[in-house]
């Protein structure tokens, strides 16, 4: 399907599961590189239609797809593979569907610049992917998060560790509660939230452990793995109630990164390209980041 800002496909990825997907591109003759966009958690890529047009706007590609476990690639029973269910996933089968993503981009735009970026969940995949997979192909230009989970707002509880092999912990899911009031500051926006049918409140207790637990490695100790040379934007809000600025600045602290910039948006809640004071602040700085580290032709 076409439509004046998008196309969308179904594209069959890693475990041969069929993931919804929607390319944004720009126009002819301005096309000058290509992110890889991963929603959060509850999200789908359908939330994003205001946002993304921006990006091609201004000559940048944006792919993106309903996450395993999520959205139409979860729950649209006409095209969703027999074996996916809302909420089955972990971190391991994200980071391999993210490096999915980003070959299928780099082939679907050849030749340009390649970028990750993420919000909240897919906020903390794209800063642990440099760290888990850094053998992989093809090469990042650099990395936007944005309200990623480093640590929950307040402290998360402790979640049950799933063990090797107990399937259970991969295949069973379990009611997550999210309030649906701290998403923004715009009660319709939240309320349309709450009662999207694309949106359960369900996650497999492998995948909740992997969120938490990915998240407090990071700041404890993999930080250290960022490659030294890859590029990194961090924005937040400081009024976010479900993901911490202060978890995410002292992950910035701790970075030894030649190029890396974090801005904090004063009250700013958790859904920052949906918050009417800072929409547009918040997308030009993304956008502008990426701009700014497009290699110039030699």
């Amino acid at each position: 399907m076409i439509s004046d800002d998008y196309t969308e496909a179904w594209l069959t990825g890693p475990d041969s599961t069929k993931f919804y997907t929607r390319t944004y591109h720009a126009a002819p003759g301005t096309s000058k590189a290509v992110v890889v966009f991963i929603h959060g958690f509850q999200e789908h890529i359908g939330r994003y239609t205001d946002a993304h047009p921006e990006y091609a706007k201004r000559g940048i590609n944006v792919f993106a797809f309903d996450q395993r476990g999520f959205g139409r690639t979860a729950l649209d029973a006409a095209h969703k593979s027999a074996d996916s269910v809302y909420g089955r996933t972990h971190g391991e089968k994200q980071m391999g569907d993210v490096q999915w993503a980003l070959g299928h981009a780099a082939e679907a735009f050849p030749g340009l610049p390649l970028f990750l970026s993420g919000h909240s969940m897919g906020g903390g995949e794209s800063l642990n992917f440099p760290i888990r997979r850094t053998d992989s192909e093809p090469k990042l230009c650099g990395v936007v998060a944005c309200s990623p989970i480093v640590l929950r707002t307040p402290p998360a509880a402790p979640v049950p560790h799933w063990k090797d092999g107990d399937e259970d912990s991969i295949n069973e899911t379990v009611p997550v509660r999210v309030d649906g009031s701290s998403l923004t500051r715009d009660p319709r926006f939240n309320k349309m939230c709450t009662t999207d049918p694309l949106s359960m409140r369900r996650a497999s207790t492998r995948h909740r452990s992997d969120i938490i637990r990915w998240g407090e490695e990071l700041l404890e100790e993999n930080y250290k793995k960022w490659p030294k040379t890859l590029p990194l934007l961090i924005v937040h809000g400081s009024g976010d109630m479900l993901t911490s600025h202060v978890a995410a600045q002292a992950l910035y602290d701790k970075l030894e990164c030649d190029d890396k910039h974090i801005i904090i948006y004063p009250e700013g809640y958790h859904e920052l390209v949906h918050e009417l004071e800072y929409r547009e602040k918040v997308l030009d700085a993304m956008i502008s980041f990426i701009e700014q580290r497009i290699p110039v032709p030699e």
